[in-house]
């Protein structure tokens, strides 16, 4: 049985999307069990009786615009969030899934779980859309602006076992996101890295990409800095809005083109699935001491169900052992 432990108060529109979710999951899956850790009163027009779900109560969580997470978490122990990665400390539930506070979960995970041995930062780690289908992962999506070669590294060996055990790529490769494909691009720690990488045994080193190509590349694993990769995933998000915007518009622009989408139904259906990061789920919090998804604040029930599911599948592939056995301590 995977034990997973839900913050059911994370999340723009918490709880009602996040209980759906939790309810979507163990509808689909029977070898799950999950913890509800949130205000019982405010989730139980939401809940119902399940053989494998329990729920433990507390009034206490965090708003998603919190400005100081460490301040929280010294005086706030008893939120949602910090006492589901705590039940994960314990031993209690393999895994925690949340759409709280991004801050929040990184402190959380810091104070609490505690970086695994190897890992020298966190990363934030979603898994992309692509043109072919099977998503990329984009780290470090915005844990840490400033940054070493030698983080970058940890993170491209973290995502290559990702990549291969869960997305099941075979020798999935890494590419490093900079202004230009040559190799002498970007800034000092930019060619650092990728002399770093390309030197390394630890990792199938796909070279310079640039973020024209992040969509249509055939690079598994897609690295930089928390800033960069930030900006990366939310012009994606972006794009993808205003793309789905003009099509509509000019959809709804004359009777032809009305009746051409008619037609094309089916296409455009997919188009939108395509560009969907909710088909996808959440982020991996890389380098931490357990697993840790961190849904987006504006998850639907799908959505969310796709963390959870993201969580279950990186449970059953055991990636945190696999990755403790790559990843040496460091000094």
């Amino acid at each position: 049985m995977i034990r997973l432990a839900v913050d059911g108060m994370g999340g723009d529109f918490a709880p009602e999307p996040i209980v759906q979710g939790v309810f979507l999951a163990l509808k689909k899956y029977p070898n799950l069990y999950i913890t509800l850790f949130g205000d019982e009163t405010k989730m139980a027009p939401y809940l119902s009786s399940h053989e494998r779900l329990s729920v433990v109560h507390t009034p206490h969580y965090l708003d998603m615009g919190e400005k100081d997470p460490i301040k929280e978490y010294r005086t706030n122990k008893g939120a949602s969030i910090f006492m589901a990665l705590q039940a994960l400390k314990d031993g209690k539930v393999d895994g925690v899934v949340s759409a709280g506070p991004t801050q929040a979960l990184v402190v959380g995970g810091h104070f609490i779980l505690r970086r695994m041995p190897g890992m020298r930062r966190i990363a934030i780690a979603p898994v992309i859309p692509s043109y072919d289908g099977r998503g990329k992962i984009l780290l470090d999506s915005g844990a840490n602006v400033d940054f070493k070669p030698e983080h970058l590294h940890d993170f491209a060996v973290y995502g290559s076992i990702v990549a291969e055990k869960l997305l099941k790529r075979e020798k999935p490769t890494v590419a490093l996101i900079n202004i230009g494909t040559e190799e002498s691009k970007g800034r000092e720690q930019d060619k650092e890295t990728y002399a770093l990488f390309q030197a390394s045994k630890e990792i199938n080193f796909y070279g310079n990409l640039e973020p024209k190509d992040i969509f249509t590349t055939t690079a598994d694993v897609l690295i930089n800095d928390g800033f960069t990769c930030n900006i990366v995933m939310k012009t994606m998000e972006g794009t993808a809005t205003g793309l789905g915007m003009i099509l509509k518009r000019e959809i709804k622009a004359s009777f032809w083109s009305k009746i051409g989408a008619l037609f094309m139904r089916k296409a455009l259906k997919q188009f939108k699935k395509s560009l969907d990061a909710s088909e996808i789920g959440g982020a991996l919090l890389m380098g931490l001491n357990g697993v840790v998804i961190k849904a987006h604040g504006s998850s639907n029930d799908f959505a969310f169900f796709n963390g959870i599911r993201q969580a279950k599948e990186m449970v059953e592939a055991d990636i945190i052992a696999k990755v403790s056995l790559v990843l040496q301590p460091k000094e």
